[in-house]
């Protein structure tokens, strides 16, 4: 039964997950967001394209819906289950990323999961509420330096793989289970980790050569720095027209 416990948990949390926030948004603004920007239909992608509110909506969405499942799961079956309450809920977060991420009705081409982390860490303020507040500045430091909010998005979950450790390791409130139960809790959270961060691969590329996009929510920045962008990228474009009319 304890098996078919977490199976259910899975299952919640991937029935959540299938609601494509970004999607509904951008489909009632006439856009489709997974054919324009950077083809994603999450928070970042929503922002650029269809502006701060209509992003932030996106973002209150998938963030809802990782929380919802888990908290069903929280007063169901961590009620049954007490002594493996956190790792139940952590079943529902990894199933409402997994089909956000890639819902099979939308061909496996959905978002990334970093809004419905949000969601995720939120809940986990029902188990120890230092998690959200080291998450949300991990978060917020590197964005309001950079401007990369795919940075601080990698961030959040280093930062959340290290807090699970020295959290379950030192048995603190939240997380006093026994080390089986503890080291299932790890495998989870380094699974949703690593999907971060290979859904992350190319803005790691990117990144590191220093052409990142910049997320800004101010609509004058915003502006100002895709005017900037495309004035850029015409001069480029100019000077490769101009190197390749002088070879032939």
């Amino acid at each position: 039964m304890i098996y078919a416990v977490r199976a259910f948990s899975l299952l919640i949390g991937l029935a959540f997950g299938l609601f494509q926030t970004g999607y509904i948004v951008g489909k009632a603004n006439g856009v489709d967001l997974r054919t324009v920007g950077s083809g994603n239909s999450g928070t970042t992608n929503a922002v650029r394209v269809l502006g701060t509110k209509q992003g932030l909506l996106v973002l209150a969405g998938d963030a809802a819906k990782t929380l919802l499942a888990m908290m069903i799961v929280f007063f169901t079956f961590g009620r049954m289950y007490p002594e493996m309450k956190l790792l139940l809920c952590m079943y529902a977060a990894l199933g409402a990323i997994l089909s956000h991420d890639f819902p099979f009705y939308m061909h496996f081409k959905g978002g990334k999961g970093i809004a419905c982390t949000a969601g995720y860490c939120i809940a986990l303020c029902f188990f120890n509420p230092w998690i959200f507040i080291v998450t949300f500045f991990v978060f917020l430091i590197p964005w309001l330096i950079t401007h990369y909010v795919s940075l601080g998005s990698l961030c959040v979950y280093v930062a959340l793989v290290f807090e699970f450790v020295l959290y379950g390791q030192m048995q603190w409130p939240g997380f006093q289970y026994e080390q089986p139960v503890l080291i299932e809790i790890y495998v989870i959270e380094f699974i949703l980790g690593a999907l971060a961060f290979f859904l992350h691969r190319k803005n790691i590329v990117r990144l590191v050569k220093g052409v990142e996009s910049k997320t800004y929510l101010r609509k004058s920045k915003r502006d100002e720095y895709n005017a900037m962008k495309a004035a850029k990228e015409a001069a480029e474009k100019a000077a490769n027209e101009a190197g390749e009319s002088s070879v032939k």
